[in-house]
């Protein structure tokens, strides 16, 4: 008993620190890649960088927190007709643009958050799905409001449309990389957080949790905005790359589909499965969307094999089998050697 008491606790181990240089080798590559790679190998690199963002802030919200959403399209909307809004209509930089269009979707989403946090369980999923609608038809019918956004039609965003080409596409580029990135450092450095051990524990039991004096509802409201934010910067980084925003496109409830599918497949409640998903989902994307329907059919028929036959997606068989972590943060005991 002494001895367990005198056991330090850890969290790093030697695959954190593989990880860790993996992670770093791949910054420096992926930071290269506009000075070598072709426009068309960048610009599927910002999508598969905006794919991994919002993979990462849905796993947060359903995988630590519990808030199963298929609403989160709302936040992908709202940051793309603020880029819009920002840029065409406020004058801002198309770049820092992005930046205050992700704070604008976090700043939305605190009312939000009041009105969908009144359901629980499968009501608090549809409530997230009308909400994002609620949304789309105010986008919609802006002008009837007095603030138009293109109405049905949708909208050019000419502040960045009109940058000089490779600018543009350079500054596309990195910014995707700092979300995609981004989010991944943020969700290790949140769930090694006290608000991420909270996260754990209401994730595991949120009575208990309760009990111990966890604010739970605090806790979830703060996720639930962070995601927002991480959504709206990816919305925003989305159209930087396309230009042209339309309603029914931004504000698209296959933006959760792919979130829940990536993540469902890479492993819940994991920093690296949301990883090992996108890589899945962009390489699925790129060789069978020219398929039609059978490219949704064969999407779906993996979603069902891995949420029935593996348990904790691949990421997570991988783990329990070979007890690896690139990105820990749960805390362990390190036991002196048995006599």
């Amino acid at each position: 008993m002494t001895e367990l008491a005198a056991a330090p606790v850890v969290r790093r181990t030697w695959t954190s620190t593989i990880g860790a240089c993996l992670f770093a080798a791949a910054l420096g590559v992926l930071g290269s890649v506009p000075w070598w790679a072709s426009e068309g190998q960048a610009r599927n690199l910002v999508e598969f960088f905006s794919l991994l963002a919002l993979a990462q802030m849905w796993n947060l919200l359903a995988g630590y927190a519990g808030l199963v959403s298929i609403g989160q399209q709302a936040f992908v909307g709202i940051g793309a007709y603020s880029l819009y809004a920002l840029g065409d209509k406020g004058g801002v930089h198309p770049f820092l643009a992005v930046a205050l269009a992700g704070l604008v979707a976090a700043a939305i989403s605190v009312p939000t958050a009041a009105v969908a946090f009144r359901l629980r369980g499968g009501y608090f999923a549809i409530g997230t799905w009308v909400i994002a609608e609620v949304f789309h038809l105010l986008t919609v019918n802006g002008a009837d409001l007095h603030f138009d956004l293109g109405g049905g039609n949708g909208v050019t965003i000419l502040s960045a449309a009109d940058l000089e080409r490779t600018f543009r596409a350079h500054g596309t580029y990195f910014w995707a990389l700092g979300i995609g990135a981004g989010s991944v450092l943020l969700s290790y450095l949140l769930l090694r957080s006290r608000l991420g051990l909270g996260l754990t524990a209401v994730r595991d039991d949120e009575m208990a949790a309760r009990s111990l004096g966890i604010d739970v509802l605090r806790a979830k409201v703060l996720v639930y905005v962070i995601a927002a934010l991480g959504c709206g910067l990816a919305g925003g980084v989305i159209y930087l790359n396309l230009l042209r925003v339309q309603p029914e496109a931004a504000y698209d409830v296959n933006w959760s589909a792919y979130m829940i599918f990536i993540v469902v497949i890479g492993g819940i409640g994991t920093i690296e499965g949301p990883i090992i998903g996108t890589i899945i989902f962009f390489t699925l994307q790129q060789k069978l969307s020219q398929y039609g329907v059978w490219y949704l059919i064969l999407l779906g028929s993996v979603a069902v094999v891995a949420a029935v036959w593996v348990r904790g997606g691949i990421w997570g068989v991988v783990a329990r089998r070979f007890d690896v972590r690139l990105f820990p943060v749960q805390r362990r005991l390190l036991l002196p050697p048995a006599d």
